[in-house]
């Protein structure tokens, strides 16, 4: 302990000035000082010379310490300190010194005030001391007179409160701007409203309640009134959201929002603020409760964030314009495909296992459109959305194709039965009561694939499969499914290179006259010859050039050259020949097809009435009116007309009568048992029907001896089977005629 400074102590009572101590009107607020020095006195006369002292407003209060490691621990336990009057040699010479860089240093505490003082100053270098920290003031005790020491102590206060508002600001601007950047990374309007409410939580550093109230027309869902709705709440009740501000039933909140909404500016009050928000026609009202009155830097903190936050509300509804163009199917408000297959992402990261989703497909819609009118097809469309979305489990239902549906349940709820429960009751569409049906696909979460995408694939390989069905018309997806397609995709691929690579060829199958035994003609079969010299069936080829199209290029082919064998059997004398093609819907559909078949018949130049054309029932019963009009017109320039299959289909009979035929076709089907006792009664039927419209019929299939007997006795005209030939190459079909005739 260094030698007693109390020989200095009257200074401290020394009036040096005749003006007026710094003094104003006090409040309840105070000013934390501690004092620390090692001679109780010294704390004494400090506190008497300050005792009557108020700055900006405050009284000050005192805090003892006589050691330089008291005062370490004094102020981390007070942590509301704001300077602190410091004596230099203590318990040791540079004790003060000490303190100081504890203060700076371990606490950091950088707004604390510091005047050092000290008796001896040969211990403390002024001008060092001062450089080397951030001292308020270094005096001398000597030098301290009433009027200095408080003079000096309201500098240091007013310093320590700017130095305050400074960091209060800056540390209000520091959680504007990382509030600001949190927010712009919610783009919901929902999201965007509580994210607001938690940043000016924070801001104010308050425990607060608040609400943010908007018009609920085009905000919440199924609101089309301008009633103030609440769109996000803090610390209140969460089932407030969404529901009208008068839910809230307190008549002073509804009628301060209301007023600041209507005098577009803030409302201030000591218990409670409403903060208006507006920015390019969107507009909203923040109402907090507060704990505390706001002092003025937090008013100018809060202008600058709701400047930034207005900003950013007009922004997210423009997001959300731009969501629901890129997400909403803008006819029923549904998600769209896009957003299916975000709905079917979650459906696979989901721990639900019991859910299923499923495609629903309108069958005939387009049906509806030619004949009633799109706006009709289109509220058609509204209605069955609106149905769907009435399912009591919650499902989620999207629109994904123009008239497919998705939708992802319960798996005790999206059921085939429950959906076709759906249509089985008329549809309201404007003026119209349209009953329709559906295909459904499903796929069950168990075989769901890993993405959206994949999933949507999965389902609709099912929906595709539910539409080849003729009395079931749903599908649950299974691996084998996607098997299924795989082949076929590389089927196809395979087709369309080997057609390239002239690897399809023309087999003839003779036909011939039952009275003469002569050959009259022959049906022109296709065949698909593989690269290692083995054979696929047409039955499994055929189905798959219709389904991708390339029956049409194929068509075109084998027309060509059918005609082009007509040709070669004209230079190899065999002139009554007529050469039987087979034609696809597909074919019939092309707008030139009647044109194209016109001009292969000319460029080979070969008579049009060699070339004869066959079609089936099926085709007839898919577009009859297309199929009639294009043969009428190939009737017109002679081509034989010969309906295959007779008997084995629905087509109308009216239908019958309108088609130019020159032949029809016994189906194998009734020829198999026609030697039979009682087994000939159809084949006679068809046989009878063709005489009567003067027909050449002819049977196909026939294998036995005794068939072609029974079909002599029935009166038939023409025959063709494995009984007399198989179908056979080009070559060999010319062996065969000059064997034969």
């Amino acid at each position: 302990m260094h030698a007693s400074e109390n020989s200095h102590d009257d200074f401290l009572f020394i009036d040096d000035s005749d003006e007026d101590e710094i003094l104003e009107g006090g409040s309840g607020d105070t000013w934390q000082v501690l004092i620390v020095d090692d001679d109780p006195e010294i704390h004494s006369v400090t506190q008497l010379a300050l005792s009557d002292l108020v700055v900006l407003g405050r009284k000050l209060e005192y805090v003892h310490a006589y050691s330089g490691q008291d005062a370490c621990k004094l102020i981390v336990e007070n942590p509301d300190i704001v300077l602190v009057l410091l004596d230099v040699v203590m318990e040791t010479d540079d004790a003060g010194l000490t303190v100081v860089k504890y203060i700076r240093e371990a606490l950091n505490r950088q707004d604390i005030r510091i005047v050092l003082r000290t008796g001896q100053p040969g211990y403390a270098p002024e001008e060092s001391v001062i450089k080397e920290y951030d001292i308020n003031d270094y005096k001398t005790k000597t030098e301290l007179t009433r009027r200095k020491l408080v003079t000096t102590v309201y500098a240091a206060i007013r310093a320590y409160q700017q130095i305050s508002s400074v960091s209060e600001s800056r540390q209000g601007l520091e959680k504007i701007v990382s509030g600001s950047s949190t927010l712009l990374e919610l783009h919901s309007i929902a999201q965007y409203s509580q994210g607001t409410l938690k940043q000016l939580v924070q801001l104010l550093a308050q425990d607060i309640g608040g609400l943010f109230c908007a018009r609920g027309q085009g905000i919440i869902e199924d609101a089309d009134d301008l009633s103030f709705y609440i769109i996000a709440q803090q610390a209140m009740s969460s089932q407030l959201v969404n529901q009208k501000l008068d839910t809230l039933q307190n008549e002073e909140i509804s009628k301060q929002v209301k007023a600041c909404f209507t005098q577009k500016t803030h409302q201030y009050f000591d218990d409670s603020l409403y903060l208006y928000l507006a920015r390019g026609g969107y507009r909203a009202v923040v109402y907090l409760n507060l704990s505390e009155a706001l002092s003025d830097i937090q008013k100018q903190l809060l202008e600058v964030f709701l400047t930034g936050i207005a900003i950013g509300y007009e922004n997210v509804h423009l997001f959300q314009k731009l969501n629901n163009a890129a997400y909403k199917d803008w006819l029923t408000n549904l998600p769209n495909r896009l957003a299916f297959v975000r709905l079917l992402d979650n459906f696979v990261k989901s721990d639900n296992e019991s859910e299923v989703a499923a495609l629903i497909d309108l069958n005939h819609f387009s049906d509806v459109n030619d004949a009633l009118g799109q706006d009709v097809g289109n509220k058609l469309l509204a209605a069955v959305a609106k149905r769907l979305q009435s399912l009591s489990c919650h499902c989620k239902v999207a629109r994904v194709g123009a008239d497919v549906f998705g939708i992802i349940g319960a798996e005790s709820c999206v059921t085939p039965e429950t959906l076709m429960t759906f249509f089985e009751l008329p549809f309201t569409a404007g003026e119209q009561k349209l009953l329709i049906n559906a295909c459904f696909g499903f796929c069950r979460k168990e075989h769901a694939n890993t993405s959206g995408v994949k999933v949507l694939n999965q389902i609709n390989i099912a929906l595709n499969l539910a539409k080849k069905k003729r009395i079931e018309h749903f599908a649950y997806y299974n691996s084998e499914m996607e098997d299924e397609t795989q082949w076929r995709l590389n089927m196809i691929r395979a087709l369309r290179s080997d057609f390239a690579d002239d690897r399809l060829e023309l087999w003839y199958q003779p036909q011939l006259s039952l009275v003469s035994g002569k050959v009259i003609g022959a049906e022109a079969l296709l065949r698909w010859r593989t690269a290692d010299g083995g054979f696929i069936s047409p039955s499994v080829f055929i189905p798959l050039a219709e389904y991708s199209g390339l029956i049409i290029e194929i068509g075109d082919w084998v027309i060509n050259q059918a005609c082009s064998q007509i040709k070669v059997l004209e230079q190899h004398s065999f002139d009554n020949i007529t050469i039987s093609v087979n034609v696809s819907i597909p074919q019939f559909r092309l707008g030139n097809f009647v044109d194209t078949v016109l001009t292969a018949i000319n460029s080979h130049k070969v008579p049009a009435e060699k070339l004869e054309l066959e079609i089936t029932e099926n085709i007839l019963m898919d577009d009859p009116q297309v199929v009639i009009d294009a043969l009428v017109r190939l009737k017109e320039h002679n081509i034989s007309i010969a309906l295959d299959d007779f008997g084995t289909g629905f087509s109308s009979m009216s239908y019958l009568q309108k088609l130019p035929l020159d032949r029809l076709k016994v189906d194998r089907a009734f020829i198999t048992d026609i030697a039979k006792e009682n087994q000939s009664v159809l084949a006679e039927t068809i046989i009878d029907l063709g005489q009567k419209m003067n027909l050449k019929v002819i049977a196909e299939g026939v294998e036995e001896l005794e068939q072609q007997t029974r079909l002599r006795e029935l009166g038939c005209d023409e025959v063709q089977g494995f009984y007399y030939a198989k179908p056979m190459p080009q070559d060999e079909f010319l062996d065969f005629l000059r064997s034969n005739n």
